[in-house]
């Protein structure tokens, strides 16, 4: 009803519609400063459909897995070559149990298996497990490095990881080929919505030209995060025959990345290192990753190898460990070179 008469009742009304905008306005910049653009929030979801049963078991899984937070959850992926008896499995949970006050984390642990052979030998050696078998395809055998076989395995667990965000977890995702000395959880950023691992870093953790490793990842569940895992799976038709971690390398510093406000920030190798770049003290090292090496030989090979410096390190005493400088004996067999 349009008011025209009573002077009052306009000056009442205006007064209604000062006040309406004023309450409305920052909070309407509040939610744009805090929400990434809708376009970014209702970016198409890419994941294939996984059955109701499937998700049912899924979140009783992570659930019963979770830390005391009730949503953090340490995630590692294999295919029955590297959880085979003696293969890459067992070292990695061998370093939990070695490790620094590290044992305990074994109980939010979930070892999703690849394949359905991979899920019987998860279920004999481990409590928190999950199958995630894809229709089509043979994900039981070892992959070479950037095989098609490979880019699809890598692909899908990316697939899977963006689908742990849906369901409102947070994750540490971790490869098998980490071994674990030492809690990392202390070493996180408390204001990073996305933290990855590097093969070299440059000394500045938000410097994009870090150079990345997406083996080792702690993700927050967000509306920034969501978007992000959705774009990076859609980014691989615009860059095929390609892993992720290439195609990541590329669109981390994109107008598409960078609209999101999602804060990403890059892990120091002298707590996460690894074969590229070594964790050079072993009273500060975390996680120490088998990358830039070849070949699954190599690596159960010098992983074993890895294990026994630590143990080295572990049997001597405080006063010990601080005056003696302890140095891997890795890489060994490990490189780049490809395989004979």
């Amino acid at each position: 009803m349009l008011i025209t008469g009573d002077p009052e009742a306009r000056r009442r009304l205006l007064q209604a519609i000062l006040l309406l905008a004023a309450v409305a306005l920052p909070c309407t910049l509040l939610y744009l400063s805090t929400t990434p653009s809708i376009r970014w929030s209702l970016l198409p979801n890419p994941w294939r459909p996984i059955p109701s049963s499937s998700i049912k078991d899924l979140r009783g899984v992570l659930s019963s897995a979770a830390m005391a937070d009730k949503k953090t959850v340490i995630l590692t992926t294999v295919n029955s070559a590297w959880i085979a008896p003696g293969s890459v499995l067992d070292l990695f949970m061998e370093s939990f149990k070695v490790g620094n006050e590290t044992s305990e984390l074994l109980d939010h642990l979930v070892v999703v298996a690849m394949d359905k052979k991979g899920y019987v030998r998860c279920m004999e050696v481990h409590k928190h497990c999950f199958a995630l078998t894809t229709e089509g395809v043979d994900f039981s055998q070892q992959k070479n490095f950037m095989s098609g076989d490979y880019l699809k395995m890598m692909w899908r667990r990316l697939e899977f990881l963006g689908t742990i965000l849906d369901l409102g977890f947070d994750f540490i995702f971790s490869d098998t080929d980490i071994m674990w000395f030492r809690n990392p959880l202390s070493h996180f950023y408390e204001d990073g919505d996305f933290q990855i691992a590097c093969d070299h870093f440059v000394g500045n953790p938000k410097d994009l030209n870090n150079r990345p490793n997406g083996g080792f990842m702690y993700v927050k569940s967000n509306n920034k995060t969501i978007s992000f895992f959705k774009y990076w799976f859609k980014s691989k038709e615009r860059y095929p025959k390609k892993n992720e971690q290439d195609v990541f390398n590329w669109i981390k510093k994109n107008e598409f990345t960078r609209g999101l406000g999602m804060k990403m920030r890059f892990l120091d190798t002298a707590y996460f290192g690894g074969f590229c770049e070594p964790s050079r003290d072993f009273n500060k090292v975390c996680t120490m990753h088998a990358n830039c090496c070849i070949g699954l030989r190599r690596k159960i090979h010098d992983l074993g190898l890895m294990l026994n410096d630590w143990r080295r390190y572990m049997s001597m005493n405080p006063k010990e460990r601080q005056s003696q400088k302890m140095s891997w004996s890795v890489p060994k067999n490990c490189s780049l070179a490809p395989l004979g």
